[in-house]
């Protein structure tokens, strides 16, 4: 239980200590001789409209589009191959879930604060404190199929086939297509 709890701590600490530290965009280098190696400023990183058909996340259609987006991201790290290894994302963001057989929607609170670890065989690790919107194929994570806000302190692993494993610090989930439904 220690353990986890120093964990979990170290994790909320570090990703604090990164994005607080971390200048708002229009005091970021603004070249690369600047930067620190492999970092680069920060840049608007926009969320797409996503449409998914009745059964992928929820039991009808759905149909995501943020409604505020003022995310940015910096690259704080990169491969030897010049790829990103890690991603800090910051920013308002409040996306609209709609159930495109009814109309009925909820505005979610998404604008969570992310350090993203992204391995060379494409996983991901997410470092995250606050809400995100995340969602889950059948048989595809630790979470039922669903579209969910994850709000709090927590980690998500997303294996290179898309399965995903929340580990929750601290916080809850809603599933969004409960609420929609």
């Amino acid at each position: 239980m220690r353990r986890t709890t120093f964990s979990s701590l170290t994790v909320a600490m570090t990703l604090a200590a990164a994005l607080s530290v971390a200048a708002p965009a229009s005091a970021a280098p603004t070249s690369a001789e600047t930067a620190a190696p492999g970092r680069t400023e920060w840049v608007p990183a926009p969320t797409p409209p996503t449409d998914q058909p009745a059964g992928a996340r929820c039991d009808f259609p759905i149909h995501t589009e943020p409604i505020v987006d003022e995310v940015v991201r910096q690259v704080l790290a990169t491969h030897p191959d010049g790829k990103p290894k890690e991603i800090a994302y910051k920013g308002d963001l409040v996306v609209r879930v709609t159930n495109t057989d009814t109309d009925a929607f909820y505005d979610v609170d998404a604008g969570g604060s992310t350090i993203i670890e992204i391995g060379t065989d494409g996983s991901q690790l997410w470092h995250t404190i606050g809400p995100v919107l995340v969602g889950v194929g059948e048989n595809n994570g630790n979470l039922p199929r669903g579209e969910y806000r994850i709000d709090g302190v927590h980690t998500l692993a997303i294996s290179p086939t898309g399965y995903r494993t929340l580990r929750m610090v601290h916080g809850s989930t809603d599933d969004i297509c409960r609420r929609i439904s």
